[in-house]
C-alpha cells in the first residue's frame, strides 16, 4: 500500500505550494493506519453507483482499514457519513471470496446543506435513488414523480421528450414507474438548465422532508404484542407501524437507552407537566443480537449528531465487567464540518457514473487527474472560484529573491518621508487601476441600449475627468520618487527630497473636481434605480462583476474616489507628524492637509450614507427570501455566524443585524451560493437575556421578540459580547423610533412591505411544490464575498469594521514564504476589503489569487521558526501559516499595524 504524501493546505496551494492530489479523511499530518502483517486477501465492495471494486487488505486488518481505503479511492473527505455493511444481513460470515460488502450512507443529517462537498451530495443522491428503487423510501405519487424527474435531469440533461421516454423505459427508478410516466415527463420539462449538481441538491431537498427519509426499520413488538418497527434518526428514536410514524422520542427527552436480552429499553426524563407519564418504555425484538445491533446504532447516532467531540472511552474495570463497553468511535458531525471548513480543501472534480455523461453540463473530470477537462481552481459548474478555492499561484514566472531587498535597501534612502511618499505612489497605482474598472464598465456596458443616456452620461461625465486628473497625479509622484531615488538629473536643483509640494499642487486641483466627486454617489443610486427597472441591465452588471478585472463588488469602485480622500488625509497626517516645523516640506504638507481635511469634512456625510447603501446592495445579492433589503431608513450593523438552537440541536446560521430587524439565514447550495432567509425578528419591543446557565450551551443568549423567541450561541465570549452590545444598541434605537427608522438615504425607492409584514417569524419547511422553484436559474454570483468568508471562518463583521477596512488600504511589493519552503517570492500585494490580493507586478490587470484574512492573526516569527530576516510578519489561522517580508521598517509597521487595526476588530475562535 502506498502511503499518501502530506497534503499542503489549499491556501498554500493557491499561493504556490506544491500540489498533491491525495486527499485523506484523517486529521492533518497523520497517515492511514499501518497495514498489519499477514496474508493479503481481496475483498469486493459494491459502491453506490453499483460498480464493484476490489481492495487488498491484510487478514489481520480491522474493518476501519478497509473503510479508509474505500474513502481514499473515492477521494471522499466527508467519509464519516458513510459505512460498510453486508449485503445479506442474515449471512454475516467473512469469506472474502464469497462476501460482498456494500458502501452505504450511515448517518442522514436533517439538512443537506451541512454536506459541504458536491461529491458527498452526489453519493447521498445515489443512496436516495437506491432507496426509491427498492421501495424503502416510500412517498406519494407526486413526490415520487418529482424525485425521479430530478434523477432523469441529472442523468440525461435537459428535456427531450423522445429521449426522456426512452430513458424511462430502459431504467426503473420506482416500482410503479409506468403509471407515473406522464407526470415524470411533465416535471422533467420544467428542469431545463439544471446541472447535475443542482439536481442532486433538489433531490435531497425533497427527500429530506419525507417521513421515511434515511429510515431503516427494525422489527419489534410492544408489551401488548403489537407488531411495530423501531428506527433511529438524527433527532432520536422513532416508532413506526407499517410505514407510518406513530411516536418519536427526542434525544433531549431520553435519559438512557439499554437492552436486556431481547428487550430494548428507553428511559425517559420525567415530564413535570404529566404526573402519570410512563418513564420506561419496553420493546421486544427478534433476538438478543438484533437488540444489541439496534442499541449500538442508537449510541452512534446520538454521539454523531448530538456531541461536539468524540466521546472518550471509559477505563476498563480491573476485575469484573458488566454490560457492554461499546462506545462511538470517530468524529462527530460538528467535528467533520469544522474539519472540512478549516482544511479549505481544493474542490476536486469527480467523474459521475457513465449514464451521466449524456448531460452536456456535466463537465466533470476523474479524481485521479487523468482526464483534465477543467483547469485547476475552476469549479465543476464553471462558476468563478471563491477565495477559499482561488486559482493556484505557482512559482512559474516569479523571481526567487533572498538578498535582493538587502541590496536595494542599502542603495535607496532611509528617510521615513521617502517611504511615506512611496506608499503614496504604490496606493495611487492601485487607485488608478480601480478607476479603470469604472471606465471599463462604461465601455463594456455603456454601449448597450439597456443603459439609458442619462445614466451613461452621468457616469462618463463624472468619472472620466477624475481618471484623467489622477493619471497626471500619478505621473507627478513617479517623477518625484525617481528624483528621490537618484534615477533623474532633476535632483541637481536640491529640492527633490520633498513630496508635500506635489501633494499641495494636486490636491488644489482635486478641489476643483469636488462637484464631480459629489456626483459619484448619485451615479451609484441611479445605477441601482435603473437596474431595478431593467433586467437586461442588471444581468449586464452582474456579468461584468464576474470578470477577473472586477476583483471587488462593482459598487465599491463607485465609492473609491471618496475613500481615496481619506487615504490622502492619513498620508499627509503621517508626513506632518514626521517633519519638524523647520523642514522645507512642512509648510506645503500642512497646507495640503488643511485642504484635504476640508474636502473630507464636506463629503463625509455623503460617504457614510453611501457606504451603508453600498453594503445593503452587496448583501442583497447574497440573500434570497427577502422582498427588498435596501429600503430607505435601514442601516446595516453586523453580520456573522451564530448557532441557533432548535429541535434539531444547534444549527449554524448566518445572522444579519440591521437597525430595524434581525434576520437569520441558512446557506443555500444553489448556483448563486446565496443565503436563504429563514426568519426575521423585528427589533421593536425585543429584549435580550444571557442564557448559558439555562440551556447549558456556552456563550448563549436568548432573544425575546413580540411573537417569537430564539436561543443562539456565539463561538466565544468576546464574540457574544459584541453581538449582545450591538443588538442592545439596535433595540434601543428601534424603541426610540417606535419601530420606524429615520430616512438616511437621499433617494426614494419603490414601495415595499415593512419588516413586520414580510417577516417569516417561524423557521418553517417549504412545501413540496416550492422545491421545484427554489433553484431557479439565476445569474452566476461570485461566492467570495465577506458573507461567505465569515460563514467558513465562523466570525462576524460590523459596519464599523467595513468602514475601517475601506478607509485603510495598502499596496506594494512583499516577499512571501511558506512554512516549509526555502526561498522567498516577490509579489505585488494589495491589501483591501479584509483580503490580500496577489499580482506578479503592479501592471497586471487582475489578481492571480487572493487570501481572505478574516479569522487570521498577525504576529512576528519566534526564534524557533528560524526566520533570520528583518521586517518579517506572520499571518496564521489554525494550521495555515504565511511569512511576509517588507522592504523597510516603515512598511513593516504599516502592514502589521494596518492589518492589526482591521483584523483585531474581528472575533476569532
Amino acid at each position: 500500500m502506498v502511503e499518501p504524501e502530506e497534503r499542503p493546505s489549499v491556501a498554500g496551494q493557491r499561493l504556490g505550494a506544491p500540489e498533491s492530489m491525495g486527499i485523506s479523511t484523517l486529521e492533518p499530518g497523520q497517515r492511514p493506519p499501518t497495514m498489519p502483517p499477514g496474508r493479503q486477501v481481496s475483498i469486493r465492495v459494491q459502491m453506490l453507483d453499483d460498480t464493484q471494486e476490489v481492495f487488498e487488505v491484510s487478514q489481520r486488518a480491522p474493518g476501519k482499514v478497509l473503510f479508509d481505503l474505500v474513502c481514499a479511492h473515492l477521494n471522499l473527505i466527508e467519509g464519516d457519513y458513510f459505512g460498510l455493511e453486508f449485503q445479506d444481513q442474515r449471512k454475516m460470515t467473512v469469506r472474502p471470496k464469497n462476501t460482498i460488502l456494500r458502501f452505504v450512507v450511515k448517518f442522514f443529517p436533517p439538512d443537506h446543506s451541512q454536506l459541504l462537498e458536491e461529491l458527498t451530495r452526489y453519493l447521498f443522491a445515489l443512496q436516495i435513488k437506491h432507496d426509491l428503487a427498492c421501495g424503502r423510501l416510500t412517498c406519494n405519487e407526486s413526490s415520487a414523480a418529482l424525485l425521479v424527474s430530478h434523477i432523469v435531469q441529472s442523468e440525461i440533461g435537459d428535456f427531450d421528450e423522445v429521449q426522456c421516454k426512452q430513458h424511462l423505459l430502459n431504467n426503473k427508478y420506482i416500482p410503479e414507474q409506468d403509471a407515473l410516466m406522464d407526470k415524470i415527463i411533465e416535471y422533467h420539462r420544467k428542469h431545463v438548465g439544471q446541472t447535475p449538481a443542482e439536481s442532486d441538491y433538489q433531490l435531497l431537498e425533497i427527500a429530506r422532508r419525507l417521513e421515511m427519509y434515511g429510515v431503516r426499520l427494525y422489527p419489534a413488538k410492544d408489551r401488548e404484542g403489537t407488531k411495530l418497527s423501531l428506527a433511529v434518526a438524527h433527532s432520536g428514536v422513532l416508532v413506526f407501524q407499517g410505514h407510518t410514524k406513530i411516536n418519536a422520542f427526542n434525544w433531549s427527552k431520553v435519559r438512557k437507552l439499554s437492552f436486556k436480552r431481547k428487550r430494548f429499553l428507553i428511559k425517559l426524563r420525567p415530564d413535570l407537566n404529566q404526573s402519570n407519564c410512563q418513564d420506561t418504555l419496553e420493546f421486544m425484538m427478534g433476538s438478543r443480537d438484533c437488540c444489541k445491533v439496534f442499541w449500538k446504532i442508537c449510541v452512534e447516532y446520538h454521539a454523531f449528531f448530538r456531541l461536539f467531540e468524540e466521546p472518550k472511552p471509559k477505563p476498563k474495570p480491573v476485575l469484573f465487567t458488566r454490560g457492554s463497553s461499546f462506545r462511538f468511535s470517530g468524529r462527530t458531525q460538528r467535528q467533520v464540518i469544522d474539519y472540512v471548513k478549516d482544511s479549505e480543501f481544493k474542490k476536486v472534480p469527480f467523474e459521475r457514473s457513465p449514464q451521466h455523461s449524456e448531460s452536456p453540463s456535466a463537465g466533470q473530470v476523474m479524481v485521479n487527474g487523468q482526464k483534465q477537462s477543467l483547469s485547476l481552481g475552476q469549479s465543476p459548474d464553471r462558476r468563478q472560484p471563491s477565495p477559499l478555492t482561488s486559482p493556484l499561484l505557482t512559482d512559474a514566472g516569479f523571481v526567487r529573491t533572498d538578498d535582493e531587498d538587502e541590496v536595494r535597501r542599502k542603495r535607496f534612502p532611509t528617510d521615513k518621508a521617502y517611504f511615506i511618499a512611496k506608499e503614496l505612489l504604490t496606493t495611487e497605482r492601485t487607485y488608478l487601476k480601480d478607476l479603470e474598472v469604472i471606465t471599463s464598465f462604461q465601455k463594456c456596458v455603456g454601449k448597450d441600449e439597456a443603459m439609458p443616456d442619462s445614466l451613461r452620461n452621468l457616469i462618463f461625465a463624472n468619472f472620466e475627468p477624475v481618471y484623467k486628473f489622477h493619471e497626471t497625479f500619478l505621473n507627478d509622484v513617479e517623477q518625484r520618487l525617481a528624483q528621490w531615488e537618484g534615477r533623474s538629473n532633476a535632483h541637481i536643483k536640491g529640492d527633490y527630497q520633498r513630496v508635500g509640494d506635489v501633494m499641495l499642487k494636486n490636491i488644489q486641483g482635486l478641489k476643483l473636481l469636488t462637484a464631480h466627486l459629489q456626483k459619484h454617489s448619485e451615479a451609484l443610486l441611479e445605477l441601482e434605480r435603473t437596474c431595478r427597472s431593467s433586467r437586461r441591465l442588471e444581468g449586464l452588471c452582474r456579468d461584468f462583476e464576474l470578470q477577473k478585472l472586477c476583483y471587488l463588488p462593482l459598487n465599491i469602485f463607485f465609492l473609491r474616489p471618496l475613500h481615496r480622500l481619506m487615504h490622502y488625509k492619513q498620508i499627509l497626517e503621517r508626513l506632518c507628524k514626521h517633519y519638524p516645523p523647520t523642514h522645507a516640506d512642512f509648510r506645503d504638507s500642512r497646507a495640503a492637509l488643511a485642504d484635504i481635511s476640508e474636502m473630507v469634512v464636506q463629503l463625509h456625510g455623503t460617504l457614510i450614507k453611501m457606504e451603508n447603501f453600498q453594503k445593503l446592495l452587496e448583501l442583497k445579492k447574497d440573500l434570497t427570501g427577502v422582498e427588498d433589503l435596501a429600503i430607505p431608513g435601514r442601516e446595516f450593523i453586523r453580520l456573522g455566524c451564530l448557532s441557533k438552537l432548535s429541535g434539531k440541536g444547534l444549527q449554524q446560521r448566518m445572522f444579519f443585524l440591521f437597525n430595524d430587524v434581525l434576520m437569520y439565514t441558512s446557506r443555500g447550495m444553489t448556483a448563486s451560493n446565496q443565503f436563504k432567509v429563514n426568519g426575521q425578528l423585528p427589533l421593536y419591543g425585543m429584549t435580550i437575556r444571557e442564557s448559558e446557565d439555562e440551556w447549558g450551551v456556552p456563550h448563549s443568549f436568548t432573544l425575546f421578540g413580540q411573537r417569537q423567541s430564539v436561543v443562539v450561541a456565539a463561538s466565544s465570549a468576546s464574540e457574544m459580547e459584541k453581538w449582545v452590545e450591538d443588538i442592545k444598541m439596535a433595540i434601543e434605537l428601534a424603541d426610540k423610533c417606535n419601530g420606524s427608522s429615520a430616512e438616511i438615504l437621499s433617494s426614494s425607492f419603490t414601495d415595499s412591505k415593512s419588516p413586520e409584514e414580510s417577516s417569516a417569524d417561524q423557521e418553517s419547511e417549504d412545501d413540496l411544490s416550492a422545491s421545484r422553484t427554489s433553484l431557479e436559474r439565476q445569474t452566476p454570483h461570485r461566492g467570495n464575498t465577506t458573507v461567505h468568508v465569515c460563514w467558513h471562518r465562523n466570525t462576524s463583521v460590523s459596519m464599523v469594521d467595513f468602514s475601517v477596512a475601506l478607509e485603510n488600504q495598502l499596496s506594494g511589493n512583499l516577499l512571501r514564504k511558506f512554512k516549509n519552503s526555502n526561498g522567498w517570492q516577490k509579489l505585488w500585494v494589495v491589501f483591501t476589503n479584509f483580503s490580500l490580493f496577489f499580482y506578479k507586478t503592479h501592471q497586471d490587470e487582475f489578481p492571480l489569487a487572493s487570501l481572505p484574512l478574516l479569522g487570521y492573526s498577525i504576529t512576528v516569527p519566534s526564534e524557533s521558526e528560524n526566520i533570520h530576516k528583518d521586517y518579517v510578519f506572520k499571518l496564521h489561522f489554525k494550521s495555515h501559516v504565511y511569512y511576509f517580508r517588507s522592504e523597510s521598517e516603515y512598511s513593516f509597521e504599516r502592514y502589521s499595524t494596518n492589518t492589526n487595526l482591521i483584523l483585531n476588530k474581528m472575533v476569532y475562535l
